[in-house]
């Protein structure tokens, strides 16, 4: 599967913005999703993950009430919805695919975008 994810810009403190990921190839609605961002100088970490079925979900703790991940299968793409931003919010956000479960570790996944970049300022 292939990934290509969009929305990113910038943006003042308090404002939102909706990422998306649009996905190729068959199959999407198999894979378990997540979204990660790697902010300058700093390593790639998790933000939010759902399952092929919407069923589970998991966030970052500073994502939790203010992140919402959902999908479109019919669609083939994840968003990753961020309310209330705040400046350490500023990253470059890849969104990833993998089988099986969903996982917060950058290690399991398997497909990758390419990044989008968000920036938040105060």
């Amino acid at each position: 599967v292939q990934l290509q994810a969009s929305g990113g810009g910038l943006v003042q403190a308090g404002g939102s913005l909706r990422l998306s990921c649009a996905a190729s190839g068959r199959s999407f609605s198999n894979y378990n999703m997540g979204w990660f961002r790697r902010a300058p100088g700093k390593e790639r970490e998790f933000v939010a993950t759902i399952s092929w079925n919407e069923a589970t979900k998991f966030y970052l703790d500073s994502a939790k009430g203010r992140f919402t991940v959902s999908r479109d299968n019919a669609k083939k793409t994840v968003y990753l919805q961020m309310n209330s931003l705040k400046p350490e919010d500023t990253a470059v956000y890849y969104c990833a695919a993998r089988r099986f479960s969903v996982s917060k570790s950058v290690n399991d996944y398997d497909y990758w975008g390419q990044g989008t970049q968000v920036t938040v300022s105060s």
